[in-house]
């Protein structure tokens, strides 16, 4: 734990009510969910006799229940339980709620798949937990990994009405499009700091890890399945922003229509896509969406070997970064709604004719430092956490 760094927390860690006695921390593969709690342990705890922290699929749970380990813990005076990976043991959720409602004393937080759903388990843990999501490395955070250099968070009105204000004082300190240019291509998963050149490798490790453990582990799927979902993928993968035909997608993959929904689903939630609805439609699991986006602008890359079409790359990391803070939805004209306003996503050339008319519309363009009007860069909207 001595070699955790100790100059740099996540957006999340501040916002995190650790007072609570059940919190849930869920997240992709890859984006700090076990640093942060490990962190937090070392800032709050120098005498560790109360506190233990344990991965869920350590082999010691073959023969032993989470339920025993918590009993020995509190028999020795122990207080605060950590638990990392809690999808990789059977019956997680009944276990904990028994850990909360046996040990009153006890302080438990938790982590998991960003595919778990902790509201809809049969253990009922939405009175009990208190759970937050772990993003990726917004392009703020990079820049104080990568470069020292602390930014502000902007909400989004800030950026809409001050954005050339806030663009000239960023532009002064740092050379901007470069940096942004790296952020497309490596700068998603904290993991990148650990080596550039192995970076493509752990992400497609982490890939592996979540369809091959994770999502069998939590959805209790077959191998053949498995394929069938990696298959899409890499389909999806050459064709997002796609406006999804499931028909041809389910021939390609030779599968049903259902299943074919329920794959994209499963993608969605582990964190490997993103699916938008134009406004006012609701998500089911067995219904179309209207759009189609890899995750993260790194994913596109890694999957494509870096042939990632340009327009694909903005106009996904425009749809990652801002929907970590608020609703977005697929345009009629445009390319994103986000509450009132509409943005339409292209290169510094871009041109105002498709929306001229449409009001609080706006031209997010990359390769630009400072905007103007309703101009604004797109590397801006990664200042939003």
């Amino acid at each position: 734990m001595n070699a955790l760094p100790n100059h740099h927390r996540r957006y999340l860690y501040d916002s995190i009510d650790w007072e609570g006695r059940l919190i849930g921390l869920t997240g992709a593969r890859g984006t700090g969910k076990t640093t942060l709690l490990l962190q937090y342990i070392k800032d709050n705890f120098p005498q560790k006799e109360k506190v233990l922290y344990v991965s869920l699929d350590n082999i010691w749970f073959t023969k032993n229940s989470l339920l025993d380990l918590a009993d020995k813990f509190d028999a020795y005076g122990g207080k605060y339980l950590f638990l990392d990976e809690v999808h990789r043991y059977p019956n997680w959720a009944i276990e904990l709620k028994n850990i909360y409602d046996s040990f009153p004393e006890m302080y438990v937080v938790f982590t998991g798949s960003s595919m778990l759903e902790i509201y809809k388990s049969n253990a009922d843990l939405s009175r009990r937990a208190i759970c937050y999501e772990l993003k990726g490395l917004s392009f703020r955070e990079f820049l104080l990994l990568e470069h020292k250099i602390d930014f502000p968070v902007f909400v989004l009105n800030e950026i809409l009405e001050k954005h050339q204000t806030i663009a000239s004082d960023i532009i002064a300190k740092i050379k901007i499009l470069p940096a942004f240019k790296n952020y497309l291509r490596y700068g998603y998963y904290p993991i990148f700091r650990e080596g550039l050149k192995s970076y493509p490798n752990r992400v497609h490790n982490a890939i592996n890890s979540v369809l091959d453990n994770d999502l069998p582990s939590i959805e209790h799927i077959e191998y053949t399945t498995i394929f069938k979902i990696k298959k899409l993928l890499m389909l999806l993968a050459s064709l997002v922003p796609y406006s999804p035909n499931i028909n041809a997608l389910s021939n390609e993959i030779e599968s049903s229509r259902a299943h074919t929904l329920r794959y994209l689903e499963y993608l969605r939630k582990a964190a490997m896509i993103q699916t938008y609805l134009y406004p006012k439609k609701s998500m089911k699991m067995l219904s179309k969406p209207d759009k189609i986006y890899l995750n993260n602008s790194n994913l596109l890359y890694i999957l494509t070997n870096e042939n990632a079409n340009i327009g694909n790359v903005r106009e996904t990391f425009f749809a990652n970064q801002v929907s970590a803070k608020y609703t977005v939805n697929t345009a009629k004209r445009g390319d994103f709604e986000v509450g009132e306003f509409v943005f339409e996503v292209g290169g510094s050339s871009k041109k105002y004719k498709q929306i001229a008319d449409i009001p609080n519309s706006y031209l997010v363009v990359d390769e630009t430092e400072v905007g103007y009007g309703n101009k604004i860069p797109l590397w801006l909207f990664g200042f939003l956490y």
